[in-house]
Formats: C-alpha cells, structure tokens, sequence
C-alpha cells in the first residue's frame, strides 16, 4: 500500500465551501479513488496556511516528525482545483517547490467529488 501525504487549503477549509476538511480526501486515498491509482495509507495531513510560504517547509518537518517517509504527496483539489483559485501562488509552482524540497513527487488533486 502506498504511503501518501495531503496538503489542503486551509482557507477553503475554513470558509465552508462545500468541504468541512479532510475527509474527502482520505475517502479518496483509501477508496483509490479520484488521482490516488490504488488504496493509499495517509501518514501526513497538513493545511496550507495563507500566503502559503511555509507549506514546503511544513511538509518537511511534518515527514521529518512522523519518521513516515510518503511515496507521493498530494495536493488536495481545493489546492488544485478550486474556482477561484489560490491568490497567492499557482499550484503547478507550489507542487515544484514541494517537490524540490522533499525530493518527492507531488500530484495535482485528490478527487473529483462535488
């Protein structure tokens, strides 16, 4: 089973738009659904917090902290996705910076519930 990590916008979180928080995209990672390509163990959730600077550097310590190395990280579809979009930074940016500081793959969205 493949070990993941998940970054949610924790603005659209908190501003209930339609998704109270993470559970959509855990149903996802453990259904296999939507971009997850098999039944997925999520070893770390956290949120991207406005202007969004220190999401890289959490996912960092969050990986570092849990001792849980994921096999592919995740941005949920409220990062990727949501209209409108972070005002802040540019998804395919922000995955590249992700990746460039953990050295692992990051996946645009995590499902396609409505």
């Amino acid at each position: 089973m493949k070990k993941v990590a998940v970054i949610g916008c924790g603005s659209y979180m908190d501003s209930g738009n339609g998704c109270p928080g993470e559970w959509r995209c855990l149903k996802a990672a453990s259904l296999g659904d939507g971009n997850f390509e098999e039944p997925s163990q999520v070893v770390a959730f956290i949120r991207c917090e406005c202007p969004g600077r220190a999401t890289a550097t959490n996912m960092g310590l969050a990986i570092k902290l849990s001792e849980i190395k994921p096999d592919v990280i995740y941005l949920s579809s409220c990062c990727a996705k949501a209209k409108p979009g972070c005002p802040y930074s540019d998804p395919e940016e922000k995955a590249k910076i992700i990746e460039e500081k953990t050295g692992i793959k990051v996946v645009l969205g995590t499902h396609d519930y409505h």
